[in-house]
């Protein structure tokens, strides 16, 4: 449905995005991840017509960016991450001035009102002036606003900023519904996030796509090494010395504290290896106390941390 081909834009001699080119299908929900600086709102704001490339093509099946903006915003909601919002307005003043602007009738823009308030748990802010809700309420009123005229493809940046985690799960929820029919875009920080919603994950840095997939291919590419939690009873700097000196522990780092004598470890060690044996030897000469040890998966956060690791 959109392809990107080469995409690039330069500020001076800086370039944000740096030849960039992926398709995006209809009916995908796409995570798209990178850290401060990486050219997502670049991109975000080049997928919505608000800013032109310096060289490559959007498509959105065949319409083009740049000849046919109008018409492909027609097409698109977003949800930026500063969500600008009229703050004199109240809630359904704003929601139908956003429907005027984009040309909606009456019949209709009542019809999409009413849905999109009961859809993003409006109802009990209705007629309050925006400038008295909280982050959170904001938040839905920005959603609302992008979902109102049925749009074909959604872009949200930060969707879930300033909720509580029972909404959080709410606009998840919502969001994987949307994506049965819609083709969704999905900018966000939050691993977990991105993980429970999303079918397919960009990770962008420095300008330039350095890993995609689903969260599973992801993670599975990155297993070059296993992860394991051990939670141990005995002097901390001893216990870093002499466990990172065994086999196959590539590292070891602090974790969690409970006390001022246990602690929770990390452990980085060989693929396939198994060093449960020589760790409970070493805790016996050592007289320290083993009281939890486990095999962690990797996250797509420690894919996230390989890739855009400078």
């Amino acid at each position: 449905m959109i392809k990107i081909k080469h995409l690039t834009k330069k500020y001076d001699d800086l370039a944000a995005v740096d030849d960039i080119s992926l398709e995006i299908n209809e009916g995908e929900i796409l995570g798209f991840l990178g850290p401060n600086g990486a050219g997502k709102t670049t991109t975000m704001k080049i997928l919505t017509g608000f800013m032109a490339p310096t060289k490559g093509t959007i498509e959105f099946d065949d319409l083009d960016i740049v000849e046919d903006s109008i018409k492909i915003r027609e097409k698109i909601g977003y949800l930026p991450e500063n969500n600008p919002l009229y703050e004199d307005m109240k809630v359904y003043e704003y929601l139908a001035f956003i429907g005027r602007v984009r040309g909606m009738d009456r019949s209709t823009l009542l019809k999409r009102m009413k849905e999109m308030i009961e859809l993003a748990g409006l109802k009990n802010v209705i007629k309050q002036p925006i400038i008295e809700l909280s982050k959170g309420y904001r938040q839905r009123v920005g959603i609302a606003q992008a979902m109102l005229h049925d749009p074909e493809i959604l872009i949200l940046d930060e969707p879930t900023s300033g909720l509580d985690p029972n909404q959080i799960v709410e606009i998840r929820s919502l969001i994987k519904k949307l994506g049965e029919k819609k083709t969704v875009i999905l900018c966000s920080h939050i691993m977990q996030e991105v993980q429970a919603t999303c079918d397919r994950v960009i990770i962008i840095a420095d300008g330039k796509i350095v890993g995609q997939g689903t969260p599973q291919e992801l993670t599975a590419s990155a297993t070059g090494n296993d992860s394991m939690y051990v939670k141990i009873k005995g002097d901390a700097d001893k216990i870093l010395e002499e466990v990172g000196k065994l086999d196959n522990v590539v590292e070891i780092v602090k974790a969690d504290k409970e006390s001022e004598d246990v602690r929770g470890y990390k452990l980085s060690i060989m693929s396939g290896s198994d060093i449960r044996e020589e760790l409970f030897k070493l805790a016996i000469t050592n007289n320290w106390s083993i009281l939890e040890s486990k095999k962690e998966a990797v996250s797509l956060e420690d894919v996230f941390r390989k890739l855009t690791k400078n």
